[in-house]
């Protein structure tokens, strides 16, 4: 048995005073009150914090290695989406998921990804039907049907869709929402036919980009997630909601790239959110409690007989993390993890040969004015802009000068013709980045100034079969992800100094974005408009549609 002291913070009550609590077995057995106010130099215990929605994959790390980083800053539990690895490797990929986060003392809660592949626009390495989706929604350890991305389905009633939504309600458990956008009857109706009001079951978003949209939704009766990820960033449009809906958001990082996780996760928001004059219970109810309620997650919240999910922190300002406990065990302790790495086997599914520079070539054909992606820093939406193109030879080429550079998606799961476009606001001025990290089917993607540095970048992946590279003329790097071309298997905090190392090169060779690998790999991700490119063709994510080639 463990006893340990410290100023208590009741949540639900508004109140902190100083009291023990007594661990056993994995549980808090007995809470005795020792003052019924805080005392001042005391640390601070709460509920541990939850990443409310997040793809594991995307922090390039297996479930056991992210859960080493996690701890740390007092996260014992997430809410993730193996939809990444599952539009690589299937039902396969779901179970290696469960497998390996069961190796470790962390509260993983998988949902059953509900859109593989994505769209049919795209090429992805598996299919999850209706059976398959089913028979997910039946285990313990899926706890929700994941984003239903396929808005546009669910407001056309497509059968599939519906039937997918079907089986999660039959099953007891909650549907994710992903409508980027979405405002008023379109919104309604999106948030009515995902809910299930008799069962009390509703909705949640983490697309939206502006406060507006979130109050739609919100007084629709959705949930609110505040998203801030590697690469989309929404805290600042809208944290201030958290004062009039408090049981109603949650804080989640969606997509977090290694680096990032090693310096912060949900502390980080809940100390944002406080420094900016939002009451302390209200961000502890989205960090904290509101996860735990809405999914009905085995996390405990610090009542006798719960499970010992806490954490001790220095103070409720910076949220600084001493101690994070999971079921009564330590494990993280003054900034250091005491979660032992191990090495996962390899899940891979790739098969496409080495391309030639000429398979990059865009001829052109006359046009004097092209569609061009224009990337956001730190979001996910693009914009179309319509632009005057760079001839050289009878080829429309890069424009380092305008900024405007050509981007590739190669089919990863067979040799087919290369699809190009041209994009702007990366800002390379030499040499090119690829990766086989490309939302939602994970073919390889690819900026650069010349089809010979995009040709060498794109090869170092297949030869890899995964990974993220750089080059720029005779100096090139690649951080390898073998395990479905979205992971690594080595120690966690070593994929981060590498994925840092190559991030600081992409910035050597110009790149201005805050995270261009993160968002280079949103630029395939057909579901979140405007324009985007699969490696089928250039796709107007708001009219749902290929759009005309330019050459």
């Amino acid at each position: 048995m463990e006893r340990i002291k410290g100023n208590i913070v009741l949540i639900r009550q508004q109140k902190v005073c100083f009291a023990a609590l007594e661990l056993d077995e994995g549980r808090i057995k007995k809470t005795e009150m020792l003052d019924e106010r805080e005392v001042p130099g005391q640390p601070y215990i709460l509920p541990g914090f939850i990443d409310s929605h997040v793809h594991i994959e995307s922090s390039m790390l297996v479930p056991a290695e992210f859960a080493r980083l996690a701890v740390v800053h007092g996260t014992v539990a997430t809410v993730s989406d193996p939809h990444e690895i599952a539009n690589v490797c299937g039902v396969e990929g779901v179970n290696y998921m469960i497998d390996n986060g069961n190796t470790v003392p962390f509260k993983f809660n998988f949902g059953a990804p509900s859109c593989v592949p994505a769209t049919v626009f795209e090429t992805a390495g598996a299919t999850l039907g209706v059976k398959g989706v089913t028979e997910l929604l039946a285990r313990k350890e899926i706890k929700y049907l994941a984003e239903m991305m396929n808005f546009p389905g669910v407001l056309m009633k497509d059968a599939v869709v519906m039937d997918k939504i079907k089986a999660a309600h039959k099953a007891g458990k909650p549907v994710d929402g992903h409508a980027p956008g979405l405002r008023g009857d379109d919104a309604r109706t999106y948030v009515a036919a995902i809910a299930d009001p008799a069962a009390g079951l509703r909705g949640t978003d983490h697309e939206c980009f502006t406060k507006e949209e979130a109050l739609d939704k919100l007084n629709a009766g959705m949930k609110i997630l505040i998203r801030e990820g590697s690469a989309a960033k929404n805290f600042e449009a809208l944290i201030d909601l958290l004062n009039d809906y408090p049981d109603d958001m949650m804080f989640c990082s969606d997509d977090k790239h290694p680096d990032s996780l090693e310096e912060g996760h949900i502390n980080r928001l809940c100390a944002r959110a406080v420094e900016k004059g939002i009451p302390v219970f209200n961000v502890l109810k989205a960090a904290c409690i509101n996860p735990v309620l809405h999914y009905g997650l085995d996390v405990g919240l610090l009542a006798e007989g719960d499970p010992a999910d806490l954490i001790m922190v220095k103070d409720l300002v910076r949220f600084e993390v001493e101690k994070t406990f999971i079921n009564g065990q330590l494990v993280a302790e003054n900034g250091k993890t005491l979660i032992k790495a191990t090495k996962a086997p390899v899940l891979n599914n790739f098969s496409c040969t080495f391309k030639e520079p000429d398979s990059f070539k865009v001829p052109a054909n006359g046009s004097k004015i092209v569609p061009v992606i224009e990337a956001l820093d730190g979001q996910l939406i693009t914009h179309k802009l319509l632009l005057e193109p760079r001839i050289i030879d009878g080829l429309y080429v890069s424009d380092t000068d305008r900024d405007i550079l050509k981007i590739a998606v190669v089919n990863r799961y067979r040799d087919a013709p290369i699809a190009t476009a041209f994009i702007k606001n990366f800002g390379l001025k030499k040499g090119a980045i690829a990766s086989s990290v490309a939302h939602d089917s994970h073919n390889i993607i690819a900026v650069g100034v010349d089809d010979e540095s995009l040709c060498k970048a794109v090869n170092k992946i297949i030869a890899a079969k995964g990974g993220v590279s750089a080059v720029m003329g005779e100096e090139e790097q690649i951080v390898p992800l073998p395990i479905a071309g979205l992971m690594s298997n080595k120690d966690g905090y070593k994929v981060a100094a590498a994925y840092t190392g190559i991030d600081q090169m992409a910035k050597r060779m110009g790149a201005t974005l805050a995270a261009p690998f993160m968002t280079l790999s949103f630029m395939a991700l057909l579901v979140i408009p405007e324009l985007k490119l699969s490696d089928k063709g250039l796709f107007d994510g708001q009219r749902f549609e290929f759009i005309a080639k330019i050459s």
